[in-house]
């Protein structure tokens, strides 16, 4: 009877050759490490990248170099910028003497884009979430309240006279509305709000150009 030939030990995972050449195993995981991205999409953003002409792929990764070398925010309203001062903050034309304040630098855009504001910004970069540990200090409140009680610090050296609390209408957007408001009594500047015409729960982002037009507009006092 033929003796039986001991079977080869499993090759632990770890062990195991990885399926693609190094380089392009970390493009995959780069790419998967963007939000919304997955495994299955980042293969196909590499593979891609590799059927791409040359200049083609690097000039993505020139856009993205260069934007890591060259963006900043703005030293007054906190929206992105490549010098100290962004293009709306530098502008003689806009009122200076009105902020807008949102969240994020996608909001200040989109509000923008309806070409119904002519005031400057202030982005908090966040909004209020005690759940996540992210206080005022967190945010760029300070940076805000020092505009308003120094106007030197304001573009134009103009004193700011209403703020408008453009915050996305959720529960962590009215929270942090809510704690602005009380900081902004204690100053001699009007407090209003965008209009309830946005939905609750809803984007500044995701909302169309009519839609914000009329929040813009139709926005009340606090």
């Amino acid at each position: 009877m033929a003796s039986r030939q001991p079977s080869t030990p499993p090759v632990p995972v770890g062990d195991r050759s990885p399926a693609y050449p190094k380089a392009v195993e970390a493009l995959i995981t780069e790419f998967a490490s963007l939000p919304g991205i997955g495994r299955r999409t980042a293969e196909r953003l590499a593979f891609h990248m590799l059927k791409a002409p040359a200049q083609e792929a690097l000039a993505l990764a020139g856009a993205i170099e260069a934007v890591k070398r060259t963006i900043r925010h703005c030293d007054r309203c906190w929206s992105l910028c490549d010098g100290p001062l962004c293009d709306l903050c530098a502008d003689p034309g806009r009122d200076r003497a009105t902020v807008l304040v949102v969240e994020q630098p996608k909001d200040l855009i989109a509000l923008e884009q309806t070409g119904m504001y002519r005031g400057l910004y202030h982005v908090l970069m966040g909004r209020l979430s005690p759940l996540d540990d992210v206080g005022p200090d967190e945010l760029t409140i300070p940076s805000l309240l020092d505009r308003l009680d120094h106007p030197d610090h304001n573009p134009g050296g103009v004193a700011v006279r209403e703020v408008i609390l453009g915050l996305n209408p959720t529960l962590e957007g009215d929270g942090t509305a809510l704690h602005l408001a009380e900081e902004l009594r204690a100053r001699a500047v009007a407090v209003s709000r965008l209009a309830r015409g946005l939905p609750s729960g809803s984007q500044l982002e995701y909302a169309n150009k009519a839609v914000l037009a009329d929040a813009i507009t139709g926005r009340q006092k606090v």
